[in-house]
C-alpha cells in the first residue's frame, strides 16, 4: 500500500512537469514565463527601472556671502547710530537741567558792595572755611589765574556775555588760564592772602566794558542768594 501511495505520487510529479514543458494547460489558460525577467516582474521585485525616474528635490538657494555681510554692516550701523542717538539725547537733556549758576564759596555774608573804610569796595566778601572750596559761579573762561596787587591771588573768568567773574584772596589755586569751566566746577581754596582781615572770598562781577557792577543784585537776578 506504502509502495502503491509512492508509485502514485511520482506519477503526479511527472505528469505536472510535462505539463510546464508543453507551454500550455489542458484549459489553455496558463502562460510559461519566458525568463527570470519576467518572472521578477510577476512577483513585483526586481525588472526594469528606466520607466519611472527618481524624484529631483529642490535644494534651497545659498545666499551671496557679500549680501550677508552688508546686510549685518547696515544692521550694526543702524545699532550705532540709534545708540548715538540716545546718548546725545541724554546730554542734551543733562545740558538743559545743569545748574547755571551756583554761589561761589560757602559761608557767611560779610561785606558788601560800596563805601568801607573811607575807600570803595568793589565786590562781596563771604567768610569760611580756610581751603574751603571755591567754584565758578558760572561757565566760563579763566582768563587770568595767579598773583595779583591787593587781592594776594585771584582768578577772573571770562563768560559768554563778556561779564569776568574775579575771584581774590584764596590760598592756592587749582585751575589755570585758558581753561574752560562750568558753574560749580572748583577754582581755587579759601584763604587769607593780600589785604585782608581774616580767612574768605572776595568776589567781583565787570561788565563787558570793564565797570565794576554790584554782584549782589547781579546773583540775585540769577537766584543766587548770598
Amino acid at each position: 500500500m506504502v509502495v502503491a501511495a509512492v508509485a502514485l505520487g511520482a506519477f503526479a510529479a511527472a505528469a505536472a512537469g510535462q505539463t510546464l514543458k508543453s507551454g500550455a494547460s489542458p484549459n489553455g489558460d496558463i502562460t510559461p514565463l519566458s525568463n527570470s525577467e519576467g518572472a521578477s516582474a510577476a512577483f513585483g521585485v526586481g525588472g526594469d527601472t528606466s520607466a519611472a525616474a527618481p524624484e529631483v528635490l529642490t535644494v534651497a538657494q545659498v545666499s551671496d556671502a557679500g549680501v550677508e555681510a552688508r546686510k549685518l554692516t547696515q544692521s550694526a550701523q543702524l545699532i550705532a547710530n540709534r545708540t548715538a542717538k540716545l546718548q546725545q539725547d541724554a546730554a542734551e537733556q543733562a545740558e538743559r537741567e545743569r545748574v547755571k549758576y551756583v554761589r561761589p564759596a560757602d559761608g557767611v555774608y560779610t561785606s558788601g558792595f560800596g563805601a568801607r573804610w573811607g575807600t570803595t569796595h568793589f565786590g562781596v566778601d563771604i567768610a569760611g572755611k580756610f581751603g574751603s572750596p571755591i567754584r565758578a559761579v558760572t561757565d566760563g573762561v579763566v582768563i587770568e589765574a595767579g598773583s595779583a596787587s591787593g587781592f594776594g591771588l585771584w582768578v577772573r573768568i571770562q563768560h559768554a556775555d563778556g561779564t569776568v567773574s574775579v575771584y581774590g584772596h584764596m590760598d592756592s589755586i587749582t585751575t589755570r588760564e585758558g581753561a574752560k569751566v562750568k558753574a560749580g566746577d572748583q577754582i581755587a581754596r579759601m584763604g587769607n592772602r593780600g589785604q585782608s582781615t581774616g580767612t574768605h572770598l572776595h568776589f567781583e562781577i565787570w561788565d563787558s566794558s570793564g565797570r565794576k557792577m554790584n554782584p549782589g543784585p547781579w546773583l540775585s537776578q540769577r537766584g543766587i542768594k548770598l
